[in-house]
């Protein structure tokens, strides 16, 4: 039923089918995944304090700003909040990266995420006072989004050193009588030592030589050639295509493409944030058009693929009683998932998957979606994300509209909609036909018996 009756492999089955599964299993990618998936929750929270405490409406920021308490507004409190949430994703991240990379080798993931972040701490420099007098605390945004690429480094580092250690015995032994939790906080002393001093190494040669800090250093080095993908239209549409193609032979894409590109999504987010707080979220002040809302809310309206204009499209062949009965039987099931970006019934069930009647949409129209959305931002018809991240199960319309605060963001969604409908249905109407005939030869062959 899927429309490809050919036993010879194609391209996608025979080249880059082998690729996504070798990259789906790489031990460093699966840990920045996992990692970052630790800090998701508070990089929510944090947007959805962000969007309340920016709230698109002047009579109620400035209630926020002129509610006060010992000179602490509401406004101060929301911003706190956010910073407390959003604002220290990079640690958090370097956390779950150590802790994932050694658990995936059977050592303690929990050790591991504590050495990572107190190795964060050394090479991040400390906010200064006015006389270069280091200060107790730091500046967020070292902690934050600009520190993905510190996070990801160190945290890689450290869970590959530690699990190192441990695995080859190089540790401190406690009797088997001592708690576990005892035991394995003395086995974490040898590896913690040897990781938080490289990284003390590190620090000391940055600041000694005058170079800077390592995260400025970093950010210079690898910004420029992976922004080459997560930050130009072209690099997106890159990472768009090979989205759908991994779906189309089976493997989950986000998981291929994403792991690498992410990070760069979601440290523009983090720099609009900024923007958006000091009122200059714009391109003139070099704000973003690709974030990681950008992707979500308006690229995979649906979910990968883009398969809510799919979904509508058999809707629409249902409602104008010309659908299959399979189609007709896959609408309901397919259609309410969708409008909350949950795609794997429309997927596995059309199926989506090795079907060639749906490759050319599926690989085009998430590219068209990118191109619109990119098209109305640049030209500044729809504002930039405001780097609030929106769950990816908000309802397009709606996340449209929280994601650039405002109503133009929700127009654009039913326009990016509207126009994935069109790619889509002469595809499924071809599809609902060939499901169609095949049917009909069911019920001649039940006849004929």
């Amino acid at each position: 039923m899927s429309g490809n009756n050919s036993s010879e492999p194609n391209f996608v089955e025979k080249h880059l089918m082998p690729l996504a599964v070798k990259l789906s299993r790489f031990r460093p990618l699966i840990a920045i995944r996992d990692g970052i998936a630790i800090a998701m929750p508070l990089i929510i929270i944090g947007s959805v304090f962000m969007i309340v405490g920016s709230f698109p409406i002047k009579s109620w920021t400035a209630w926020l700003a002129a509610t006060s308490l010992k000179g602490v507004t509401l406004a101060d409190i929301f911003a706190k909040i956010t910073n407390g949430s959003f604002g220290i994703m990079g640690l958090i991240g370097c956390f779950g990266i150590a802790s994932s990379y050694a658990e995936q080798f059977k050592t303690d993931g929990k050790s591991a995420g504590v050495i990572a972040i107190a190795s964060y701490f050394v090479v991040t420099p400390s906010i200064m006072s006015g006389d270069k007098v280091p200060l107790e605390g730091m500046p967020y945004g070292y902690l934050g989004s600009s520190g993905l690429f510190i996070a990801i480094i160190i945290g890689l580092i450290t869970g590959g050193i530690f699990q190192w250690f441990i695995n080859r015995d190089i540790r401190i032994k406690m009797p088997d009588t001592v708690p576990p939790a005892v035991s394995d906080s003395f086995s974490a002393l040898i590896p913690g030592a040897v990781i938080i001093g490289l990284f003390g190494i590190v620090y000391a040669l940055f600041a000694w030589t005058g170079w800077g800090n390592v995260h400025d250093i970093m950010m210079k080095l690898l910004s420029k050639p992976l922004g080459l993908l997560g930050d130009t239209l072209i690099g997106t549409i890159i990472a768009v295509a090979l989205n759908s193609l991994f779906w189309f032979v089976g493997i989950h894409g986000a998981n291929v493409v994403n792991n690498i590109i992410q990070p760069i999504w979601l440290m523009n987010t983090g720099a609009n944030k900024q923007l958006a707080a000091a009122g200059n979220l714009d391109l003139a002040h070099h704000g973003h058009i690709i974030t990681q809302p950008f992707m979500d809310n308006f690229v995979f309206m649906g979910g990968g693929g883009a398969t809510l204009g799919l979904v509508l499209s058999m809707g629409i062949l249902v409602m104008m009683h010309r659908s299959s009965k399979q189609i007709k039987t896959l609408t309901p099931l397919t259609l309410t998932p969708g409008l909350f970006n949950i795609n794997e019934p429309t997927m596995f069930g059309l199926p989506v998957v090795l079907n060639m009647n749906i490759v050319i949409p599926f690989v085009l129209v998430p590219i068209l979606n990118a191109i619109t959305t990119y098209a109305a931002m640049s030209l500044e018809w729809v504002p930039l994300c405001t780097g609030a991240v929106i769950p990816w199960t908000m309802p397009p319309v709606i996340s449209g509209f929280l994601a650039t605060s405002s109503l133009n963001g929700s127009i654009l969604q039913i326009i990016n909609i509207i126009l994935d409908v069109l790619v889509y249905f002469p595809f499924v109407l071809t599809l609902n036909r060939q499901y169609a005939l095949e049917e009909q030869g069911q019920l001649n062959e039940e006849n004929e018996q």
